[in-house]
């Protein structure tokens, strides 16, 4: 369906785009590929690690764990979608990007993050479940309703990028094609077209707008309620409850911040654009493994489990041509 899109629009002069990218310092160059390198490595490991341990063993087949997996594997994907072309673009001095791999760049950057924003959602509900009415838990949050959380997350996450898609490839673009970040940006893509495009870019920030701060009403009454719900009950299970609520909450607070300053901030600023774009491409990715797996025991002893498995395999492969 988008390569369709792209075929039957773009008869706009502008072949490519030439992408600024982040800084043209040798020495900031140099520290940022170190650092968006070992991160980006680091958030692959720790989410497939994740993804690995949650199918592979047994006591981690429950609601919960089954809606980490997937925003690990949702991470898997912010990571890659930017990431690597910014690691590979830093010490080149022609940066540019085509425009058909502009427009997928932009397609899936929205579609995985209006799919993440669900999943955030579904384990905010989850949470809600567990501790507010534990006792029905594994009947409200039998595996029907994981797979139609799953389901709709991709379907809002495939419809949030598709609406707005149609109307950005059909843009004439008939002269600059400079922009001013280290990925296809999409607020300053439209900005670059040859016509007035005042109607689209405030389609595209109510669009986001919307999803961004839709989401986040719902989670913020959702641990509203998960807070009152304890603090009514027992004093000594607080704590607890709080404990595993602040993993969410940290992780929402960082994949939402950066969203809401790039698409609805009415104030835009290059340079903090640029800072948030990385933060929410190679730390985020990054986090979110070890937000949920510090304050989680049995994660992770399922994940040394996992680890040690791994080694035991690795070195049973090697001793096998052996004998």
């Amino acid at each position: 369906m988008l390569t369709k899109l792209m075929d039957g629009a773009n008869q706009s002069v502008v072949a490519e785009f030439v992408l600024l990218g982040l800084t043209n310092s040798w020495e900031i160059q140099l520290l940022l590929f170190v650092f968006s390198s070992t991160f980006y490595v680091a958030s692959m490991m720790g989410n497939s690690l994740i993804i690995l341990t949650v199918t592979c063993d047994p006591h981690l087949h429950s609601p919960m764990y089954f809606l980490l997996a997937n925003l690990s594997f949702i991470d898997l994907g912010v990571s890659s979608v930017t990431s690597p072309k910014m690691i590979y673009d830093l010490f080149r001095k022609h940066k540019v990007i085509s425009f058909r791999g502009c427009i997928a760049q932009i397609f899936f950057i929205h579609i995985v993050g209006g799919v993440e924003m669900m999943l955030l959602i579904a384990m905010a509900f989850d949470r809600y479940v567990a501790i507010c009415k534990p006792l029905h838990y594994l009947t409200i949050m039998n595996p029907r309703m994981c797979i139609s959380f799953l389901v709709a997350a991709w379907i809002i996450g495939f419809t949030h990028s598709m609406v707005q898609l149609p109307f950005v490839v059909n843009l004439p673009f008939c002269g600059p094609n400079v922009l001013d970040s280290f990925y296809c940006d999409l607020p300053r893509l439209i900005k670059l077209a040859c016509i007035d495009t005042y109607r689209l870019e405030f389609m595209v920030m109510a669009n986001s707008g919307f999803i961004s701060i839709g989401s986040i009403f719902i989670l913020i009454i959702s641990y509203v309620v998960i807070i009152l719900t304890v603090q009514k009950h027992s004093s000594g299970s607080s704590s607890k409850a709080l404990s595993t609520l602040s993993a969410h909450i940290t992780a929402v607070a960082l994949f939402f911040g950066p969203l809401i300053f790039i698409y609805t901030w009415p104030f835009p600023s290059t340079h903090l654009d640029k800072f948030l774009a990385i933060f929410y491409a190679v730390l985020t990715p990054f986090l979110n493994p070890v937000i949920y797996t510090f304050r989680n025991q049995e994660m992770k002893v399922a994940m040394t489990r996992a680890c040690r498995q791994l080694v035991s395999y690795r070195k049973v492969s090697l001793l096998m041509p052996v004998l």
